[in-house]
């Protein structure tokens, strides 16, 4: 059976909402706050901010830049690109590797977006309201012990992300981002608003941006590396299965830009949302994972409009789940459509059933089986670790190595548009050499600082 040709972005806007909104997840408004909680605050986010730019944002290119080259999925691509450079087939290895890190994220996600659901619809029926923290802890508690909730929280979690990504790339990824990534925007500024209100935002301010440089450790410095790429969907195939629905038209280096401020200012954001409501109800920063399912919950329910604040808030989690859970399965469906007779509809039924099922086990590692599996830990745990701390990293790694070591330069070169560059400085610098300037330095910082872009806006008469 003959398959379709390969389906394209309709739009730049449409691929940066869905490549934000692949990075704006659960990895923002769950992880982040509470990473940075137990690491000490503004020293984690100077050190993940470090990865983010100068880590991320290469591997991020690189990951689109394969996508868009191969216009495969991620293993098909790789091995193809290492095909037409002569290279070794092993380099495939590097999108096997993302296509599962994928599925294996998407098993345990998917349990968290059913807490995520589980928690706005107790908002809705007022739950939380006149809850002391025994109460809250209790509910959590509950929650966790109880596989036949968590497993129908986690199913009706994963048959929202199959109905979207069966739908495809056109119907189903764009016209989930095009509604979900505006509605979390605004969610988000309303919940600063509210932060700003409570008395407490300069005091999160300070905590989130004046680091205490004694609490940065080694093990800091891996998890914000760890976080940088877990939020930026690095090393999972998403990124390049996403590369491989665009047009030559899409500048990578500016969009690659546009989407890490964006995933970077809602990350920020969630923090200045959260940290407010801590401080103003002395709350536990340092509470991990619990920070938004207990420690929150228990402000919500003890303050003025707390239903309606803590409604808004489960949409918002719940809605950056989906965001990034639809692109965690997206490689994999890639994948099997690709490599299989199977039509986009039946492979991501099998995709999203197999990463369901082993969801299933991360779920019952907090109750039936919770004795620790390996090192210490269980299902749950030992998935999240595997993922974030050595997949992921080593996969963007071996990204970054074959696009320095065995694509050619010039190929690349033309792929980012740089040549372009390179003759639009040349001829700024001659204009400005012909009108007797001596301040080019400044230009050639601005270029270098934000890219091909600002010759749009640039005018000579600056360099007087």
């Amino acid at each position: 059976m003959a398959k379709l040709a390969h389906a394209q972005w309709s739009s730049r806007m449409t691929f940066v909402l869905a490549a934000a909104g692949s990075a704006v997840g659960l990895g923002n408004i769950w992880k982040f706050p509470y990473m940075v909680g137990e690491s000490g605050g503004a020293a984690f986010v100077f050190v993940y901010l470090l990865c983010i730019g100068l880590i991320g944002l290469p591997i991020l290119v690189s990951d689109w830049l394969f996508g868009r080259r191969g216009q495969k999925n991620p293993a098909s691509t790789m091995s193809e690109l290492a095909r037409q450079a002569n290279k070794s087939s092993m380099w495939a290895v590097v999108g096997i590797s993302g296509i599962i890190g994928a599925f294996l994220i998407l098993s345990f996600y998917s349990v968290i977006g059913g807490w995520s659901l589980y928690y706005t619809l107790n908002s809705v029926t007022g739950t939380f309201s006149g809850q002391d923290a025994d109460g809250i802890g209790a509910l959590f508690n509950g929650m966790l012990s109880n596989p036949g909730l968590l497993l129908l929280g986690h199913s009706a979690f994963m048959l929202l992300v199959i109905g979207i990504v069966a739908q495809g790339v056109t119907k189903g990824l764009e016209g989930a981002v095009r509604i979900l990534m505006p509605v979390l925007a605004l969610l988000l500024v309303v919940l600063i608003g509210y932060g700003m209100s409570t008395g407490h935002f300069g005091q999160a301010l300070e905590y989130m941006f004046n680091p205490d440089w004694s609490k940065l450790s080694a093990e800091t410095v891996l998890a914000a590396l760890g976080h940088a790429f877990f939020t930026l969907s690095l090393g999972m195939g998403i990124m390049m299965a996403y590369g491989s629905y665009l047009g030559k038209e899409i500048n990578l280096l500016q969009t690659a830009r546009t989407v890490i401020i964006m995933d970077t200012v809602i990350a920020l954001g969630a923090g200045l949302a959260i940290f407010p409501i801590v401080f103003a109800n002395n709350l536990d920063l340092a509470s991990g994972p619990g920070l938004i399912f207990v420690t929150l919950p228990l402000a919500f329910g003890n303050m003025d409009g707390g239903s309606l604040l803590g409604l808004m808030f489960f949409l918002l989690l719940t809605f950056a789940a989906l965001t990034s859970a639809i692109s965690l399965l997206e490689p994999v469906v890639e994948f099997i459509e690709e490599r299989t007779p199977l039509s986009r509809v039946m492979a991501t039924v099998v995709a999203g059933v197999g990463a369901w099922a082993l969801g299933i086990a991360a779920l019952l590692s907090f109750n039936v089986w919770s004795e620790p599996l390996m090192f210490g830990m269980g299902v749950f745990d030992l998935l999240d670790t595997l993922t974030s701390k050595i997949m992921l990293p080593l996969t963007g790694l071996g990204a970054i190595l074959f696009a320095a070591w065995c694509l050619e330069r010039k190929s690349v070169e033309a792929e980012l548009a740089v040549s372009h560059w390179r003759k639009r400085m040349e001829h700024h610098r001659a204009l400005c050499s012909a009108r007797g300037c001596h301040r080019c330095l400044r230009h050639r910082l601005t270029l270098s600082r934000y890219g091909p872009a600002s010759w749009r806006g640039c005018s000579i008469t600056r360099c007087f």
